[in-house]
């Protein structure tokens, strides 16, 4: 093992470990997780965030498998398939379209990449209250993965949330979109779930429905094991200030 290809860790962490995953590069520790879950890890997660730029890794809310703490974390189950050179070569309407209802024979076609949303400058400050008030009504893992964006540690620490629908680089490229017009940032990662913060979220129901044609794509089982209907899904979208999806 190479834990010295791990950037420094900076000071103020918890008890904690390297983790290697399951699979991939042999040696490539890509994932530092703390010992046990904490309370009130949103003061901190705020402080790592601020400091991602200099210390070159990015802060999670990690959560665990309902009975089975140590997975996926702390067993790695983790399977590193994928680099940040996969995601820059894909193209997100292509990999949403791919995954969508779309298509010629399909009864709704592939609207398009919704436009942007309002506020995505103000994406920073929305990360921080979401991670705050997430840490607020639950105990999680510390996680810091050595990545720029929060998109990219989805595919650089090896996470299969989405195994069954997607290959995780497909998950960072639609991430990275969302990052860029709807200023949405990856505050939690649980064993098949994410959390996002949204800056930027739509404000009429038209641009909520362009939106929920893409979180079908990403996500299926957000809406058919959910509320079961677009629009009504569509409709929970409006204002709200953080997506969270679960996979089968």
């Amino acid at each position: 093992m190479v834990e010295s290809a791990f950037p420094a860790l900076p000071g103020g962490l918890p008890p904690g470990r390297l983790v290697v995953p399951e699979e991939g590069p042999e040696g490539v520790m890509a994932l530092w997780v703390s010992d046990e879950p904490q309370a009130e890890l949103g003061e901190l997660w705020c402080r790592l965030y601020d400091e991602r730029a200099r210390t070159g890794l990015y802060p999670l809310l990690l959560d665990t498998l309902g009975g089975e703490p140590a997975r996926p974390w702390h067993d790695g189950e983790l399977f590193v398939d994928g680099t940040v050179a996969d995601i820059d070569a894909l193209d997100v309407e292509a990999v949403l379209r791919g995954g969508g209802s779309g298509g010629e024979d399909a009864a709704v076609p592939w609207p398009g990449l919704a436009p942007p949303g309002d506020g995505v400058e103000d994406a920073d400050e929305f990360a921080r209250v979401s991670a705050e008030s997430g840490a607020e009504d639950a105990e999680f893992l510390l996680g810091l993965v050595p990545a720029a964006r929060g998109a990219d540690t989805l595919t650089v620490m090896g996470w299969s949330g989405p195994v069954n629908h997607s290959r995780t680089a497909e998950i960072s490229a639609v991430v990275r979109s969302w990052e860029e017009r709807f200023g949405a940032r990856v505050v939690m990662v649980g064993f098949d779930v994410l959390g996002l913060s949204v800056a930027a979220p739509p404000r009429t129901i038209e641009h909520a429905r362009a939106v929920a044609a893409e979180h079908e794509a990403f996500c299926p089982d957000n809406i058919w094991q959910g509320v079961g209907d677009r629009e009504e899904y569509a409709a929970g979208l409006v204002g709200r200030p953080s997506w969270s999806f679960w996979w089968d």
